[in-house]
């Protein structure tokens, strides 16, 4: 149990450097404010693999991190709420809806897009607070494209790696 625990740990610290990363390195300013990144698909991919505690974790500080270091310090509380809500939700209903079925491709779908409705309805309201409706309305377009890039891109990769057995471990008695 221990030993899992420390697995759980490092995955969740590999994954939040990777969030982190991912979102820096392949980053689009946005004209309206904001960046597009890849990010949001490793948020998921933390959720699918680790679980929504971990994964949760994972998504909150790989994403904060990468906040702090951009020089979006305004963002760190929101996007350590959001991320995590992100991808404990995308886990939790993939687990409920693929519970007993053999292929899991339009759920994995179906979770990711739900989990990016958080995001896109979390930093619209977070920005509500700093810039006011119609300042906040001009970010949802680009949270819409990269929440639905990510959703996409996180299904693609994750029928592959759920057929790696170590990954498989993770998500055993969650």
């Amino acid at each position: 149990m221990k030993n899992n625990n420390i697995r759980k740990l490092v995955a969740a610290a590999l994954m939040a450097a990777l969030i982190c990363l991912s979102t820096m390195i392949v980053l689009t300013y946005s004209p309206a404010g904001g960046y597009v990144h890849l990010g949001d698909c490793f948020v998921l991919l933390a959720g699918y693999i680790l679980g929504p505690l971990w994964g949760g974790i994972a998504a909150a500080v790989g994403s904060g991190l990468t906040d702090l270091i951009l020089g979006a310090a305004t963002y760190i509380p929101a996007t350590f709420v959001i991320k995590w809500g992100v991808a404990a939700l995308a886990s939790v209903l993939f687990r409920v809806l693929s519970r007993g079925r053999k292929h899991a491709l339009p759920f994995y779908a179906v979770a990711g897009l739900c989990g990016e409705v958080v995001m896109v309805v979390g930093y619209f309201a977070y920005e509500v607070v700093l810039y006011g409706a119609a300042g906040a309305l001009s970010g949802v377009v680009g949270n819409l494209i990269q929440g639905a890039f990510g959703a996409v891109l996180s299904t693609l990769l994750m029928l592959p790696l759920s057929k790696i057995k170590y990954l498989q471990s993770f998500t055993d008695k969650q």
